[in-house]
């Protein structure tokens, strides 16, 4: 692959963070000749969690970086999302995901942190673990300074000052249990109800159940990720739904508890020519549209892209030109999920579901139309400023 001005040839690149978005802008950085450090403040770069989904477009960034290959090998190829009301069980709609040339994929997130991480290594990247980047040092480092440091970011807050994370109401229970339908097509499903939702989706070759139950609450004590919560307290919270939701929950032992909270879209990325935040630092988004690590990829690979095409005065800039539209695109789209998953009222979640089954029945290829402008966008052959 050639790059018509090679900035990044002569340009050291620091990359703070070792999630999605630093190591992904680390192989596309490093891809283009620059000399790549990436310093986590972890011990090791890896990741607990549990499930997230790749769609196409994160794909096609993946191929890019020359690990889509040993992706699909390792994630489990979705064939459908379906929208199934909670409470009867009765689906409302599906949406084929298996149509186009690229697939849409349920990764383990510590697989998919493997997976950049070894390909940073081979890309020849040098990671610092262990190690926190203060903003002194970020202002003293040579080159460019790219900050993937997550929801709070500080080089966000150096950027553009401080703006704390605001609680969006909605709390969020996590877990990976045993998935016992031998056979059982691979689908994300999301099951609907009044002011809450389920995910699940099946990972590591089918034998493990992700779930994400996501409950609308009026306060939250206490923000992190890594909070213990109680399974008799999110099956209460689930009794309602269907015996098919309720047999998952039943199988949860100490969830992953955490409360929502988001920044606005930053309202710059960049600075001073020399310093740039990309994924969950510029803008963060809530997880209805299953697109926070896809745009992370997409970011990275345009971020590389800007710069070493037309240098950091004018690759910055047109690095958040091309990506702003996009990321605001997609978080209101997620926001808008979180509305009509959560409906409330006999009345009003039979209407919009009853309109759901006719589209899908009658008009489906308006229905996965809907989403072509976000799975179909590929970054990588986007040569825009």
């Amino acid at each position: 692959m050639t790059h018509s001005n090679e900035y990044l040839r002569q340009t050291p690149v620091t990359v703070i963070g070792a999630g999605v978005a630093g190591l992904a802008v680390a192989i596309a950085a490093r891809q283009r000749g620059a000399d790549v450090t990436v310093f986590e403040q972890a011990p090791e770069i890896t990741e607990v969690g549990a499930g997230l989904q790749i769609s196409p477009n994160g794909i096609a960034v993946l191929d890019a970086l020359g690990l889509g290959d040993a992706a699909r090998k390792m994630a489990v190829p979705l064939a459908a999302v379906e929208l199934i009301d909670g409470l009867s069980g009765r689906r409302v709609i599906r949406m084929a995901m298996d149509q186009g040339p690229r697939p849409y994929l349920a990764f383990h997130r510590a697989d998919l942190i493997d997976l950049l991480a070894e390909g940073a290594r081979d890309q020849g990247v040098v990671a610092k673990t262990g190690h926190r980047v203060s903003v002194d040092e970020m202002a003293d480092a040579s080159g460019l300074v790219f900050g993937a440091d997550g929801l709070h970011s500080e080089l966000r807050g150096h950027i553009n000052g401080a703006t704390p994370p605001f609680f969006t109401g909605q709390v969020a229970w996590r877990a990976v249990v045993p998935n016992r339908a031998d056979g059982a097509e691979p689908v994300a499903r999301v099951f609907m109800g009044p002011g809450q939702h389920l995910v699940t989706y099946p990972l590591r070759g089918g034998a493990e159940i992700n779930l994400v139950a996501v409950r609308e609450e009026a306060t939250w004590r206490e923000e992190g990720w890594a909070l213990r919560g109680d399974e008799r307290e999110l099956r209460d919270a689930f009794s309602r739904f269907c015996p098919e939701a309720r047999a998952l929950l039943a199988q949860v032992e100490a969830p992953g508890v955490w409360g929502l909270f988001r920044h606005p879209i930053a309202g710059s990325w960049h600075m001073s020519g020399r310093l740039a935040i990309l994924g969950d630092a510029a803008h963060p988004t809530l997880p209805f549209l299953a697109q926070g690590a896809n745009m992370a990829l997409e970011d990275a690979w345009v971020l590389a892209d800007r710069v070493d095409r037309l240098g950091a005065d004018e690759g910055l800039p047109a690095y958040e030109k091309s990506r702003k539209p996009r990321v605001t695109r997609a978080i209101e789209m997620a926001n808008q999920n979180a509305r009509n998953y959560h409906l409330r009222g006999v009345a009003t979640r039979g209407i919009a579901h009853n309109l759901l089954r006719l589209a899908g029945a009658t008009v489906p290829s308006v229905v996965s139309g809907r989403f072509d402008w976000l799975y179909a966008h590929d970054v990588t052959k986007d040569t825009g400023p």
